[in-house]
């Protein structure tokens, strides 16, 4: 079974939204972890959208990249074009994608919920690729 880790800049929206995707999505298929290069804590707003579709991610919580090992996973995948930032040994994992989502902080519901469906897409993508 492939690990994945998901990170972001602080680990409070888009990489939450891509843990709970893949853990509901590839239940039994992959093991899945997000982080941010700095820990914060998880936006309420990011919390509602997934519950709007039945996702609950609301024990999901915020952990620092420097908290875990790049060598225990075979898939890092960034949500915010931070990838330039991160350590040489994550990039150079089996598998390393830097989607560059858009940061739906400060910004209304909506596209909150663009951002969760983008995430969704490419989730699904990400699942069938390693399977």
């Amino acid at each position: 079974m492939k690990s994945v880790m998901f990170v972001c800049k602080k680990n409070s929206r888009r990489s939450h939204m891509a843990e709970g995707f893949a853990k509901t999505l590839g239940k039994g298929k992959i093991l899945v972890t997000s982080s941010g290069l700095e820990a914060s804590k998880v936006d309420p707003i990011t919390i509602q959208v997934m519950d709007e579709i039945g996702i609950d991610i609301s024990d999901q919580k915020s952990k620092a990249l420097s908290d875990f090992k790049p060598e225990d996973y075979d898939a890092v995948i960034s949500l915010c074009g931070c990838g330039v930032n991160l350590p040489r040994d994550w990039v150079l994992r089996e598998v390393f994608q830097d989607w560059q989502l858009d940061d739906p902080e400060g910004h209304s519901i909506e596209t909150f919920r663009r951002v969760r469906d983008e995430v969704k897409e490419r989730v699904e993508k990400l699942i069938a690729s390693l399977n």
